[in-house]
């Protein structure tokens, strides 16, 4: 199965089944980072104010729909790489988002089909999708915690009913730090996490750079519009994620540059969003 995205939709096409009316605990008027990310790899689980807020946020910044598309491709080539060649057999994805094609525990259970993962998100529309789409292999298992990253302790005692955290764990943050403050200490709530993973543990970890001036800007403006702030980072903060951590070759990268698969027509676009994976001694 390729890990191509679906080209991002054309706005103005005739409406998705998102269009019809959400759960009532789906707030529909304010835009919501998971459903313009799936609006921007192509999906159809978002609403009208997801696509005006991924629109607007495209005319100042192009790249986005680059970055969104290098992400899925730098998970992919992760976890294949963690399940495969390093032989990981539990993964705890925080942040996960709505469901789309090569999902953590598809590609992990492709290679190994007695993989655990252990999903975390805290959107009700992410929630409704995971029960429904996340199912597993019999030999392995797949769980959803509706949890927020702010709240460590919680994900761990939770996800201790599906993880054993006596063995290594590929915990993947992808995407998902940028939404934390740094007066919310988001360098302490990861270090929680790998705490209390064991040695031979791995971190997986991108989010987006404060490089392009473009980019502020349309977060400038996307985080003025009353959805839940995301901060850009610099490659240092990002690469301070692994601090104690043996970092794995190329180091914090463009996902775009992390470990590219060999293609025809050459490497992929360069993307203003880094990337890497560290495994813990």
């Amino acid at each position: 199965m390729t890990d191509e995205a679906p080209a991002p939709q054309t706005p103005g096409t005739a409406p998705s089944p998102s269009d019809r009316q959400p759960p009532p605990e789906i707030d529909m008027t304010v835009p919501h980072s998971a459903r313009i990310w799936n609006y921007w790899l192509g999906g159809k689980d978002n609403y009208p104010v997801d696509r005006q807020a991924g629109d607007e946020f495209r005319e100042i910044f192009p790249g986005i729909v680059d970055a969104a598309r290098a992400v899925r491709h730098f998970l992919a080539r992760a976890v294949r790489h963690l399940a495969g060649e390093v032989g990981i057999r539990q993964f705890l994805d925080i942040g996960t988002g709505l469901p789309t094609v090569d999902n953590t525990h598809e590609i992990a259970q492709r290679v190994a089909p007695e993989t655990r993962i252990v999903y975390v998100d805290n959107d009700p529309l992410v929630l409704a999708h995971a029960r429904a789409l996340l199912t597993s292999t019999s030999e392995g298992a797949t769980d959803y915690i509706d949890a927020d990253v702010r709240d460590p302790d919680r994900i761990l005692e939770a996800a201790a009913a599906t993880l054993d955290f006596d063995r290594p764990v590929g915990l993947m943050l992808l995407g998902i730090m940028g939404h934390i403050d740094d007066r919310e200490n988001p360098h302490g709530i990861a270090r929680r996490l790998l705490d209390a993973l064991p040695s031979g543990s791995y971190l997986v970890l991108n989010d987006g750079t404060n490089t392009d001036p473009k980019r502020r800007e349309a977060h400038d403006r996307y985080n003025s519009g009353g959805a839940i702030p995301y901060h850009l980072r610099s490659p240092e903060e990002i690469t301070r994620f692994f601090d104690g951590l043996e970092l794995l070759e190329p180091g914090v990268v463009p996902v775009s540059q992390w470990r590219p698969e060999h293609s025809p027509f050459g490497l992929p676009p360069r993307v203003e969003t880094l990337g890497g994976m560290g495994r813990k001694p």
